[in-house]
């Protein structure tokens, strides 16, 4: 490897993944081509117009500043890179199996401008097999031989959209290649950029690795929202419990309970694991139980909201949902619980309400929502503000001050020092 060496990446999808990939390379020295099909997207980029929680306009206009950073919605660009990455969405469909719609429609579009030298990266979450199964075809239809013409591996995201602390560059990259050479090849681009990259033997071991580190966090947040409602009828604190077990040194990783597991991964990645064991008769029962415990959340926040209002009856209340992204300190609404939380409210006849930071517009139970300004007054007007997500920027103390009721679904009100209105999950 050439300390100097210099790559043109093509970036496919410029989303939670593919934006902040981007400006990594863009900060190593490579020129980046950047390709999104939402319109929308490259017009705010080309107005340096961030649409991302995790960058600032002033972080996009460093992008664009040395000159070799392009963006734009045509494929063709594509010819000009030494390494195309896909990074597009992976969602399920309406039964929950994989949907890799627009994995397809990246590749159909890719292919015709890959030449021999290219290397194309899959990093959406998804199977194992994909890689080889669904993209390998299109390269040898074009007449290319994989690990010879062009070089064919899959590399799993590890975005953690939100996190300030740790630097992209600084989480190890796990490369798999559909052969050694992809490997190699893989492992030469990635390598200019982050500070470790972790081969493994191929593109299957790859993705599962992927789908095993998201399904352990589905699997324990799904158990600790099963212990809540252990803990309700008993009277304990879980949030007590788990601040108490993760002072052991070893052995206890601490997860916790809220609304239901929402975002781009978790909820859906175990899904395209079950469905895949499922075709070798292998069946997941952690998995599916998981996945019930996780759909019966937002159920069990209304029957909480209910009981601690009582006597007062939902179709009476004014409830003010205080965060609806599906994690704090993002402005991602994928897979968020909390808008089934409001949904399973709205359609009991309760009025339905919504302050958070990151959204200004939401589409609930055929109804638009517009953000409600978090007032004093505003606060004092609802008979319960319902804690779906804990962004930072909210100041919880002076909730509690005004509120008449507060349900906690993530224990944001920790610190505050009057709890006598507050409810916790």
């Amino acid at each position: 490897m050439q300390p100097n060496e210099r790559f043109k990446i093509a970036i496919i999808g410029l989303g939670y993944v593919g934006l902040p990939l981007a400006r990594l390379f863009l900060e190593k020295g490579h020129f980046v081509f950047g390709v999104d099909t939402d319109p929308s997207k490259i017009k705010q980029l080309w107005k340096m117009q961030p649409y991302l929680s995790d960058l600032t306009r002033m972080e996009l206009k460093a992008m664009f500043a040395g000159g070799r950073f392009q963006v734009g919605v045509s494929y063709e660009t594509v010819a000009e890179a030494d390494c195309v990455i896909l990074c597009v969405p992976t969602p399920t469909n309406e039964e929950a199996k994989p949907d890799l719609s627009y994995v397809l429609q990246a590749m159909r579009q890719a292919v015709p401008y890959l030449h021999p030298g290219h290397l194309l990266v899959l990093e959406s979450s998804t199977y194992p097999g994909t890689t080889e199964e669904e993209l390998k075809p299109f390269i040898e239809k074009r007449g290319f031989r994989v690990g010879l013409d062009v070089f064919l591996a899959y590399s799993p995201e590890r975005i953690d959209p939100g996190q300030k602390g740790s630097a992209l560059q600084s989480i190890p990259k796990v490369v798999g290649g559909v052969t050694p050479a992809c490997t190699q090849y893989a492992e030469r681009i990635y390598g200019k950029v982050f500070d470790e990259v972790v081969t493994v033997s191929n593109a299957r071991t790859a993705e599962m690795t992927k789908l095993v580190e998201n399904c352990q966090r589905f699997v324990n947040i799904s158990f600790m929202n099963e212990l809540v409602k252990l803990c309700e009828v008993m009277e304990i604190n879980i949030w007590e419990v788990i601040k108490a077990a993760r002072t052991k040194p070893y052995g206890f990783m601490p997860y916790y309970p809220g609304p239901g597991v929402g975002g781009h991964c978790i909820p859906v990645d175990p899904m395209y694991l079950l469905w895949k064991a499922k075709q070798f008769n292998i069946p997941l029962p952690f998995i599916e139980l998981s996945h019930q415990v996780n759909e019966e959340m937002p159920g069990y926040i209304m029957a909480r909201m209910a009981k601690s209002l009582h006597p007062l009856p939902l179709d009476r209340c004014s409830i003010m949902a205080i965060g609806v992204t599906y994690k704090k300190d993002v402005n991602d609404l994928r897979e968020s619980m909390a808008l089934k939380v409001m949904e399973l409210l709205m359609n009991q006849g309760a009025q339905v309400s919504f302050y958070d930071p990151y959204i200004a517009e939401l589409h609930v139970a055929g109804t638009t929502l517009a953000r409600t300004p978090l007032t004093t007054r505003n606060v004092k007007k609802k008979d319960c503000l319902l804690i779906l997500t804990d962004h930072s920027s909210i100041l919880y103390d002076e909730l509690a001050k005004h509120a008449k009721l507060i349900v906690d679904t993530r224990n944001a009100t920790e610190g505050v020092k009057d709890k006598s209105k507050i409810v916790l999950l």
